[in-house]
């Protein structure tokens, strides 16, 4: 039996994960992706395979010291964008990474952004 990376472990949370969720246009999904030195975040409409809008510290205007502080103002961002797209609900996708410490932090952010989920 083969021992499974942290890495290959979060994939297949993503995989089951998603048998559950998908995006509409109505209500797209909020996945987002948390790499060593970043986070992502972006709206998605899978049933016409479409990104709406998207947010990530990689951009000048949203890098910020901490991580968690960053990771609000990524989902203040990104619901500001949404709902210049008209977007006021949101199915979340957390991808397979624990609800926890920068990805309830984006959540909230989010939130307060006035997305509802």
């Amino acid at each position: 039996m083969a021992v499974k990376t942290r890495t290959q472990m979060r994939k297949a949370r993503h995989v089951r994960i998603r048998k559950h969720l998908a995006g509409t246009p109505e209500r797209p999904r909020l996945a987002v992706f948390r790499s060593s030195k970043h986070l992502y975040a972006q709206l998605i409409d899978d049933v016409n395979r479409v990104t709406l809008a998207a947010a990530s510290t990689t951009e000048k205007d949203l890098k910020a010291g901490d991580t968690v502080a960053g990771a609000k103002v990524v989902g203040e961002t990104l619901a500001k964008r949404a709902k210049e797209k008209g977007v006021k609900a949101v199915v979340f996708d957390r991808g397979g990474f624990q609800y926890h410490g920068t990805i309830a932090s984006l959540a909230d952010g989010a939130r307060e952004g006035g997305l509802e989920f």
